[in-house]
C-alpha cells in the first residue's frame, strides 16, 4: 500500500526523539510543498495574462490589489481542491489538515486585498466577478471529483479568471464597454489556445483525438473578438490579434510538434503579446 503524505519511517530510532524529529521535518515541509505549490505552471501565465493587460490599460492601487488577488486566489486553488477532494472520498490525512490551513490563510490574504482595493477603487468593480462565479463552481465541481484536466473545467476556470482585466480597469473608474471588451479580447485568446494546446500534447503522446474540436474553439474564439470589437471599438488591434493567433497555431499544426517546454513558452509569449497590443490599441490617440 502506497505510503501518506507525512508518514515517517522510525526504524533505527534508538533514543526515541531525535532521529524522529529530524526526519519528519523534512517530511513536513513536502507535505507543504505539495498543498501549496500549483502544479499547473501554464496556470501562472493565464492568471498573469488578464492582470497585465488591465494593469496596462488603467494601473491604479486597487488594480494592483486586484492582480495580487487573482494571484493568491489561484494558489489557493491548490490547496482547496484537495481539501474537496479528500472531503468528497471521506479520507482525513496530513495533506488535508494542511491543506486546510494553507487555504484558510490564503482566503484571509484574498480578502484583505479585495478589501483593500474596494477602499481605494474609483469605481465599482463587482460585476464581472459575479458574471465569472458560475464558471469558477463549475471549475471547482470538476477540481472535487479530480476530472480537472478536462476541456470544460480548464475553459470554465481560465475565462473566469480573465474578469480580472474588467476588474482592473473598473477599479479605476473606466466605462463598463471597455471593462467587457477587454475580458473578451483575453477571453477570445484562451478560447482558441487551450484546446490547441491540448490536441499538441495529444500529438506528442501519439493520441488522435478529434480534430475538429480546435477548429471548432477558433471559431468561437474569433466570434467572440467579433463581439468585443462590437461592443468596444478601440480593442480592434486585439482582436486582430486573435487572428493573428489563430493562423499562427493552424500553421503550427501542420508541422512536426514541438517539445512541451516550446510549446509552453510559445504560448506564455503569445497571451502576454495578445494583452500587449490590445493596451496599446485601447491607449493609442
Amino acid at each position: 500500500m502506497a505510503e501518506e503524505p507525512g508518514m515517517v519511517d522510525s526504524a533505527g530510532d534508538h533514543d526515541g526523539s531525535v532521529p524522529l524529529q529530524r526526519s519528519l521535518a523534512p517530511s513536513r515541509r513536502g507535505v507543504l510543498r505539495s498543498v501549496a505549490l500549483p502544479t499547473e505552471h501554464g496556470g501562472w501565465g493565464l492568471t498573469l495574462e488578464p492582470a497585465v493587460l488591465g494593469l496596462f490599460v488603467a494601473s491604479s492601487g486597487a488594480g494592483w490589489c486586484l492582480a495580487a488577488a487573482a494571484l493568491v486566489a489561484f494558489v489557493a486553488r491548490t490547496p482547496l481542491k484537495l481539501v474537496l477532494v479528500d472531503r468528497r472520498r471521506h479520507r482525513h490525512l496530513e495533506r488535508t489538515v494542511v491543506a486546510g490551513r494553507v487555504a484558510a490563510v490564503e482566503v484571509v490574504v484574498l480578502i484583505a486585498l479585495v478589501t483593500v482595493a474596494s477602499v481605494f477603487a474609483t469605481g465599482p468593480f463587482w460585476w464581472p466577478a459575479l458574471v465569472a462565479a458560475p464558471l469558477v463552481v463549475v471549475e471547482l465541481w470538476f477540481d472535487m471529483r479530480s476530472r480537472s484536466r478536462q476541456l470544460v473545467p480548464e475553459l470554465a476556470g481560465a475565462v473566469g479568471v480573465c474578469a480580472v482585466a474588467a476588474m482592473i480597469v473598473l477599479a479605476d473608474g473606466a466605462d463598463s464597454r471597455l471593462a467587457l471588451g477587454l475580458w473578451l479580447i483575453i477571453a477570445a485568446r484562451v478560447i482558441t489556445s487551450i484546446p490547441f494546446v491540448r490536441a499538441e500534447i495529444a500529438r506528442i503522446h501519439h493520441r488522435h483525438g478529434a480534430a475538429r474540436s480546435p477548429l471548432v474553439a477558433d471559431v468561437a474564439a474569433l466570434a467572440v473578438a467579433a463581439c468585443a470589437v462590437g461592443i468596444e471599438p478601440s480593442v480592434l488591434a486585439g482582436a486582430i490579434a486573435i487572428m493573428a493567433v489563430v493562423v499562427f497555431q493552424r500553421l503550427s499544426a501542420r508541422g512536426p510538434v514541438p517539445r512541451v517546454g516550446v510549446i509552453g513558452a510559445r504560448q506564455m509569449a503569445i497571451g502576454f503579446g495578445v494583452a500587449i497590443v490590445t493596451a496599446l490599441g485601447v491607449l493609442a490617440p
